[in-house]
């Protein structure tokens, strides 16, 4: 039996967002708000097990929803209230061990950090309770019915909660059956019933985060969108090359662009872990990648040498930098054509191969989408209309099961970045490779509708961990080249 149970609380109905469905089925990034959220239980290594409380209105949906992932194994209707809802999970837990570790959680809330559930998870080692909190920018306040101040706590001590919270099943039990015998039982949450019903339980309070916004208001919408294209999420990583070997053999991939860097390094990673990879580029084959027609006949190509085709990747790039006025139109057009236009291309030519496949689509971005910058006026436009395509096209292809993704690197040391600006400080800039890693795990997600970072963290040498992955997995292919075959660490 599960000892660790995640509970998503999706019962809303939507009526303050001012929406005929639930706010919990709202599309964002290609899938339901409800997706996202239940994508993130689904891929934590810190549970076992979930449940969904829907409300009863859209049970049908939810049940539709969840028989994507296999960890949802109870979908329950939702009472009139939080708490209701709650007590009806808990019911659900007839038979479940007391020191079993469960989870709730606002199924409004997508953008749940893997850190904090860990973080959780953990914590219930110590404590029977656990909470989520950011500490607050603003100055708290409290006033009385006239709208008038009566008191402001020291802003140091303050917080503002979130979800999820943990606890063992056994203490959220007893608060509740506690709780339901007071006639004036009201609470928001669930640390409110064990904080004022098990008070000799202490509640420990696990940092959040700015980005596990919860959906509410219609303005909720928008910035949830905005977290989505800013690079919210990060795939899965597969830390061993027999996983990637398992996952990649008999794949078919395609990249346009893959004379060098990025996509260079993405061929050669997939065609070394058993996969096959076709490049097509202006300098390597004449693909001129901004004409349908030359993108056309590479798929063909490709589909008709492999008979299949699993993953496009769209790598192709050209910075012309400058301000608008003094560009040369020839170069405002090719820029227009190799670094939006193509990905346009790809996407139309390439649909009738991935939906056989049910594969994936996967572009990249530049940190300049975020913001408009002198003398990167086309650069920035192009890559940003890249990322609104990426969205798009997720919400499209949904129902078809073709998945479109975009990756977002850190400054990344490639041809076309020393073409650009000459030779920079060493360790200054990601490996190409280690982007091409982060890449084909991202491949091999169920992601879809998201812009995925590609950063330099401090790690060990102080390289980040995809660095160092991307160095490790280089090695153990090499060894299997010579014939040694994977080491066993990996």
């Amino acid at each position: 039996m599960a000892t660790r149970v995640g509970i998503i609380l999706a019962g809303g109905t939507g009526a303050r967002v001012g929406l005929s469905i639930p706010k919990q089925l709202i599309k964002i990034a290609g899938k339901t708000v409800m997706e996202h959220t239940i994508e993130i239980f689904q891929n934590s290594d810190a549970l076992d097990e979930i449940f969904v409380l829907m409300h009863p209105d859209h049970l049908d949906v939810a049940e539709e929803i969840a028989a994507k992932y296999s960890k949802v194994t109870k979908i329950i209707a939702g009472g009139e209230t939080r708490n209701e809802t709650t007590q009806r999970a808990l019911a659900a837990l007839e038979g479940y061990p007391a020191d079993t570790k469960l989870m709730t959680h606002d199924a409004v809330r997508p953008l749940l950090a893997d850190r904090i559930i860990s973080d959780c998870i953990d914590a219930l080692d110590r404590y029977d309770a656990v909470d989520v909190a950011i500490a607050s920018a603003d100055t708290i306040i409290e006033v009385d019915d006239n709208r008038v101040i009566t008191e402001i706590p020291p802003r140091h001590r303050m917080r503002r909660g979130q979800t999820p919270q943990a606890f063992r099943l056994g203490t959220l039990l007893d608060a509740y059956e506690r709780a339901w015998q007071d006639p004036d039982f009201v609470a928001t949450d669930d640390c409110t019933v064990v904080l004022r019903y098990r008070p000799d339980k202490p509640i420990y309070v696990v940092e959040g985060s700015d980005h596990n916004v919860k959906i509410t208001e219609p303005i909720d919408i928008f910035i949830a969108d905005k977290l989505f294209q800013i690079g919210s999420s990060a795939a899965p990583a597969h830390t061993k090359p027999s996983e990637y070997h398992t996952a990649l053999a008999g794949k078919v991939l395609v990249v346009l662009g893959g004379s060098y860097g990025i996509g260079a390094d993405i061929a050669e990673l997939v065609a070394g872990f058993g996969g096959t990879a076709h490049c097509y580029s202006r300098s390597g084959t004449g693909t001129h990648v901004e004409r349908a027609e030359d993108v056309e006949a590479a798929f063909a190509d490709a589909f008709e040498k492999s008979g299949r085709i699993d993953y496009i990747v769209v790598t192709a790039g050209i910075l012309n930098r400058g301000r608008l006025a003094d560009v040369a139109m020839d170069d405002i057009l090719s820029g227009i054509g190799v670094n939006y236009l193509a990905p346009v291309f790809a996407a139309r030519c390439g649909l009738k191969y991935l939906e056989q496949t049910h594969g994936q689509l996967l572009f990249f971005t530049s940190s300049s989408y975020t913001r408009g910058r002198a003398s990167y006026s086309m650069y920035s436009s192009a890559k940003a209309a890249v990322v609104n395509l990426t969205q798009a096209l997720a919400d499209e292809w949904s129902d078809i099961d073709v998945r479109v993704n975009c990756i977002n690197p850190e400054r990344t040391s490639t041809p076309m970045r020393t073409k650009a600006f000459g030779a920079e400080p060493a360790g200054s800039l990601l490996s190409s490779k280690a982007v091409a890693l982060t890449s084909i795990d991202v491949l091999l997600s169920s992601l879809t509708g998201h812009v995925v970072d590609v950063r330099r963290l401090d790690g060990e040498g102080g390289l980040s961990r995809t660095e160092l992955e991307a160095r490790r997995i280089s090695e153990a292919l090499a060894k299997a080249e010579a014939g040694e075959g994977f080491d066993s660490d990996f």
